[in-house]
């Protein structure tokens, strides 16, 4: 499986490997050197446990997707601090699906979060997601009164499509034709700034 890292405006996203995962679930200091970025203490964040960590490894030693089509490290680049840090991590469900659904979810440790960095983690993985041909839409489930998640997915572009595929879960998606238009509405305007207009 090759390494895929992402560069943002202030992160570097890294597809997770199966050597990364058992790292993060065996030995936090080979994880830090392989991610080349502080591990804090209170790594991983809310939703992720050991449990699900083994259960990523597994998928990954059983049915190896290839790479990006899983969960993803967010890595700030410069922190005030000094140096890299992981700050939290976004995961697609797998590989799209025959209509060209793929469901994304993010999820950033408190400290670092309020700053924008979870809604350039997806913006940053749309662009990845909507670079091969088969996606059609990206879809992403929340709770209503989540409000900074549902904030994230408004500010990266979806649309509250209604109900999601459990009681009390509301559905976002980003349509191809909705990223497509944008990234030329951007290109324009873009060119327009450039040629001073």
């Amino acid at each position: 499986m090759r390494d895929i890292r992402l560069p943002t405006a202030r992160l570097e996203l890294i597809a997770e490997s199966g050597k990364l995962a058992r790292a993060e679930l065996q030995n936090r200091a080979r994880f830090a050197r392989l991610l080349a970025a502080r591990v804090p203490e209170n790594w991983p964040p809310p939703l992720d446990t050991a449990d699900s960590i083994a259960l990523r490894l597994e998928r990954l030693e059983q049915a190896p997707e290839p790479a990006g089509w899983r969960t993803w490290y967010l890595v700030l680049r410069e922190h005030a601090i000094g140096g890299r840090v992981l700050i939290g991590s976004a995961e697609f469900l797998g590989r799209p699906t025959a209509d060209g659904t793929v469901e994304i979810g993010y999820s950033v440790l408190q400290e670092f979060q309020g700053v924008g960095y979870a809604t350039e983690a997806v913006k940053g993985l749309l662009v990845w997601a909507f670079g091969h041909r088969e996606v059609t839409r990206v879809i992403a489930e929340t709770l209503p009164e989540l409000t900074p998640s549902r904030r994230v997915l408004q500010k990266s572009g979806f649309t509250n499509v209604g109900k999601g595929s459990a009681d009390g879960v509301i559905r976002f998606e980003r349509s191809r034709s909705a990223h497509e238009g944008k990234t030329a509405e951007a290109r324009a305007y873009d060119g327009g700034f450039a040629a001073g207009l």
